[in-house]
């Protein structure tokens, strides 16, 4: 519907204005159902008729002779436009059409007067045309669309991106033949080049770059929080690196490397010597662990995979003093009068 009216208004700019009167062959974007003379027209044509200001009138079922001279003027631009004729794209052939319309089609003789050429009787009948409005009809496609966990919507087969802070929303998509809107309310968040492939995502590098530095960060925030489960005095650490003009990312990275090779305990111990030393960095604590490791005698530590399950990567698992446990190891001395 959207691309038939944009035929209209197409055809209103070339003439430079629009009859009051225009006949429709009984397809369905104008007529909806027809009872004899009780027509139902579509009520966006209905809008768009009234916004311009003419009357819209379907021909009578099967009578061809209504329409002839669409019939021969179709068979018209097939014979002599388009046979044998060779373009490369849709705007190759658009502009080879605006050029055969406005020579050769225009200066064939007039069908009802041959003594006039098209282009001399159209001048006489211009000035006859209803004026056209200020504003144009809006012919863009609209169309509801809920935006899921990734920052995409679909929208006639493919895949537009928008900003992340705009995932498991209701946003509305205005499409023209060249250009996609995405809007939430009535502000546009995302303009995109219409595409007409199928499965293919079209994306803007700023709304990929806002979502990958937002995904840095929560990973950051992420891994500062199970530190602070495990060694509650990291954050000391990394607030006097943050100071020293440190990158908390790569030193929250190495510190829980260190806590997965290590345990919680040993780190909490090697982050208050590093802290006593004045040196914020891993590397101080990783010597200290190795120190620490070295003097009890212990191989190096064998480093765990783990799956890629954030709630088994990041839960924080403090080891417990084991001496509550000696009683059940214990035997209360066994009197005489008492069975063993």
């Amino acid at each position: 519907m959207a691309s038939f009216l944009r035929g209209h208004e197409a055809a209103f700019r070339a003439w430079g204005g629009l009859p009051r009167v225009l006949l429709y062959d009984n397809l369905k974007s104008a007529v909806l159902e027809r009872q004899g003379d009780a027509i139902r027209f579509h009520p966006l044509l209905l809008e768009f008729a009234a916004h311009y200001c003419f009357e819209p009138r379907p021909v009578a079922v099967a009578r061809g002779n209504e329409k002839g001279r669409v019939e021969r003027t179709i068979r018209y631009i097939r014979d002599s436009f388009f046979a044998a004729r060779g373009w490369q794209d849709l705007d190759d052939l658009n502009a080879q059409a605006e050029a055969w319309c406005l020579g050769p089609a225009a200066d064939r003789p007039c069908p009802e007067d041959p003594s006039l050429s098209v282009r001399e009787a159209f001048l006489q009948e211009q000035p006859r045309l209803l004026a056209l409005p200020e504003n144009a009809f809006p012919t863009e496609e609209r169309v509801e669309v809920k935006v899921g966990k990734t920052p995409y919507v679909r929208f006639d087969l493919n895949d537009y991106s928008v900003p992340h802070t705009q995932v498991l929303r209701l946003l509305t998509v205005m499409a023209s033949p060249l250009e996609v809107r995405i809007l939430d309310g009535a502000t546009v968040i995302a303009r995109h080049p219409r595409s007409y492939d199928r499965g293919a995502q079209i994306e803007d590098p700023s709304h990929l770059a806002e979502l990958v530095a937002r995904k840095r960060a929560a990973r950051t925030h992420r891994g500062q929080d199970r530190l602070a489960q495990a060694a509650p005095n990291s954050r000391e650490l990394l607030m006097a690196a943050a100071a020293r003009g440190e990158n908390l990312g790569s030193l929250t990275a190495a510190l829980l490397r260190l806590l997965d090779a290590y345990g919680a305990s040993e780190l909490q111990a090697a982050i208050q010597e590093a802290l006593a030393r004045g040196v914020p960095h891993p590397n101080a604590v990783r010597l200290s662990l190795e120190r620490r490791r070295e003097q009890r005698h212990q191989p190096p530590p064998l480093p765990l995979s783990l799956p890629e399950d954030p709630r088994v990567r990041d839960q924080a698992v403090r080891p417990h003093a084991l001496g509550n446990y000696d009683h059940l190891t214990t035997h209360p001395e066994v009197g005489d009068d008492e069975p063993a």
